[in-house]
């Protein structure tokens, strides 16, 4: 029994050391390549498996607080006042997290939004924090 243990600890600290490595980038197989000029390859992108991944794009257009007793008397052409001023940039979201602003337009009479600003990646991984 104990021989059968002995074996069991170097196989662990191997895939200790596996993992170190794998950290370290000493592993191909956990590299990223550059994504720059992939789009006219015919071979499928290593990330070709996330892009079917659906995401909720919501446009915000202002946001405000109000009493229960306030939202109870409200009725057909009641308005609410929401806290952006007019003419400002909206938010677009994807999944509840800010990933442009833009303006709205108007297209083939359907609402649009003209993005005006991008948040950056590292940006977006700030706010994560």
């Amino acid at each position: 029994m104990a021989n059968e243990s002995k074996p069991q600890q170097n196989s662990e600290a191997g895939h200790s050391e596996q993992v170190k490595n794998e950290i370290k980038g000493k592993n191909p197989e956990y590299t990223f390549s550059n994504l720059k000029g992939q789009g006219g390859d015919t071979q499928p992108s290593k990330l070709d498996f996330i892009l079917d991944i659906p995401l909720e794009i919501t446009v915000e257009l202002g946001r405000t607080k109000m009493l229960i007793h306030d939202l109870l008397q409200l009725g057909q052409g009641s308005v609410i006042e929401l806290s952006k001023p007019a003419g400002d940039t909206l938010e677009i979201l994807a999944n509840n997290r800010l990933i442009a602003k833009g303006d709205v337009v108007v297209m083939n009479d359907k609402y649009g939004i003209r993005l005006t600003e991008v948040i950056s990646p590292v940006e977006r991984l700030e706010k994560l924090k």
